[in-house]
């Protein structure tokens, strides 16, 4: 196998997709911390940046023509955006997601709201629910025609769980209905076709090894299709025959503490690290990092990354909330292939005790002021949104509160409400919940965001809102389940970070004292490989 390395980018290189002519790959690349589209030939050459705007994308595809690229955003409204492929001005496509042209040019397909797999005209317009997947389904992360126009691939993901595997549809679009092709054991971020109709490929990590496999649509098997170290990503069949080309690079990233009043920067750490939580004293914080493809380290330290220590090792780990008096601290452990499983420790990782849930995959885990209470966000196959539940911390059977809320991110100080989010689709912005009678209730309609964290005292919360050059930490008054006056600047940073990056990509301490964000990097490339 002949192997030419094409570009010299040697940064991340995300969801790349390849043209339908095969003359020019799209991706994105952070810029200032935001998520970017670029665009580069096959042939080699500086790739060229078309967008500016804030929120990270996620690049879907290319006209059919090669004329523009579809491309969506991680958090927000569920939209999707073209782009020339020459450079121009972004013009808003359609209200949905992953957005595929059919193989004349002639439709898109979509997934709308409800889970809908939807078809319409080149411009967006004259839409038709081509299929609508049921409540136990998944939501939709890639859409590919069939070369005969009459089917669709579809990849059906979870976007809490951080583990590999997906499940894969084929949608008769003249008969509405579905064939389930089961579980495939891969990434859903980069399928692609390797012969249109036939099979797909995917990138699959196999004893920390990730390479290309290949799915076979007519006997459902699996080949593995790269060999060696990898990490080998996003496959694209070259369309005119030229063979394989595939993003190889190795991610990296920091985690850094700014102290707001020095205006200095820390870097707490440097193996590829995320999703930092912030003790509610704010001197402490746990995060993660990912010194291999599928095995994360759980850290707890001092706000400056002083006195560290390792609390768990695992395949896939998640932080989640402290205790109000910084004694004890949430995590989850995400295993490919099973429930994940929420734990409590003590600050210093010992005492760890799985909690009773086990119902699919956790977003997060609170704590009420008295510690007796925890609150799990979750999503699961057979729910049709985000779900809360709760359970005593010393472990009783749970129970639902809500699926139509979001997420919860803080309870008040004096335990009645939860603060709860909804991060993407029409409904985004903050909501509350009342643990009195349940009543969800919005807050802050359109804030675009990924974390809402209450005062001390009780009397107001905080969110952060992104742009390419800086960040604006708001702060909204609040009294008794009310919100007063409107938000306010609470604070400005002179630069710029994700919302998300494996999970959260920032925290900061509830005196807005300290703010700790993720820095991701990394190299990548992409390469030719000649099979022949």
């Amino acid at each position: 196998m002949e192997i030419t390395q094409i570009s010299h980018w040697d940064k991340p290189m995300n969801f790349a997709q390849i043209s339908p002519d095969g003359h020019t790959v799209a991706f994105v690349s952070p810029v200032n911390g935001i998520s970017q589209v670029f665009v580069m030939l096959t042939s080699g050459g500086e790739p060229l940046q078309l967008t500016t705007d804030e929120g990270d994308k996620i690049t879907d595809g290319f006209s059919q023509d090669g004329a523009e690229i579809y491309y969506g955003r991680q958090v927000g409204r569920a939209e999707e955006w073209s782009v020339p492929t020459l450079g121009g001005k972004p013009k808003h496509v359609v209200t949905g997601t992953r957005v595929a042209s059919s193989p004349d040019g002639a439709f898109l397909f979509f997934e709308g709201t409800g889970r809908n797999v939807v078809r319409s005209d080149k411009s967006g317009l004259n839409q038709e629910i081509i299929y609508t997947f049921g409540d136990k389904d998944l939501p939709v992360r890639r859409i590919l025609p069939f070369p005969d126009g009459n089917r669709l691939l579809v990849i059906n993901w979870n976007p809490v769980s951080e583990g590999e595997g997906f499940r894969a549809f084929v949608i008769d679009i003249a008969k509405k209905n579905a064939a389930d092709l089961g579980d495939v054991p891969g990434d859903p971020q980069g399928v692609s076709w390797q012969i249109p109709g036939k099979s797909f490929l995917f990138s699959h990590t196999v004893n920390g090894l990730t390479n290309i496999w290949k799915f076979d649509l007519a006997d459902k098997s699996l080949t593995q299709v790269t060999q060696g170290t990898g990490p080998d990503t996003s496959p694209m069949q070259d369309p005119n025959g030229k063979g394989l080309y595939i993003v190889n690079g190795k991610a990296s990233g920091y985690l850094t503490a700014y102290n707001v009043r020095t205006k200095q920067s820390i870097d707490i750490d440097s193996e590829n690290a995320t999703q930092p939580a912030v003790s509610s004293d704010g001197k402490r914080i746990m995060y993660i990092t990912a010194p291999a493809k599928d095995r994360n380290d759980l850290w707890v330290a001092d706000i400056d990354g002083g006195n560290k220590i390792k609390v768990a090792s695992g395949e896939h780990l998640a932080t989640n909330g402290w205790t109000s008096d910084g004694s004890l601290l949430g995590f989850v452990d995400d295993q490919t292939g099973k429930p994940d499983k929420p734990y409590v420790a003590a600050a210093d990782g010992s005492g760890a005790r799985a909690l009773t849930w086990s119902g699919g995959s956790v977003q997060n885990t609170l704590f009420s002021p008295d510690q007796k209470t925890v609150y799990l966000n979750s999503f699961e196959k057979a729910a049709k949104a985000a779900n809360i539940w709760k359970e005593d911390s010393a472990g009783s059977t749970p129970v639902k509160l809500t699926d139509s809320c979001g997420f919860a991110f803080d309870v008040s100080p004096d335990g009645h409400y939860l603060l709860t989010l909804i991060d993407f689709g029409e409904t985004v912005g903050v909501y509350q919940l009342s643990l009195a009678d349940g009543k969800c209730t919005s807050l802050l309609q359109g804030v675009v965001t990924f974390g809402v964290r209450f005062a001390r005292d009780g009397k107001s919360f905080t969110y952060a809102i992104p742009s390419p050059h800086d960040v604006t930490i708001y702060r909204q008054n609040w009294r008794d389940g009310k919100t007063i006056d409107s938000p306010q600047v609470a604070l400005k940073l002179p630069f710029s970070f994700p919302l998300q990056n494996g999970g959260n990509a920032y925290d900061y301490a509830p005196d807005l004292s300290t703010v700790v964000y993720a820095r991701p990097g990394g190299h990548a490339d992409l390469y030719l490989l000649n099979q022949k």
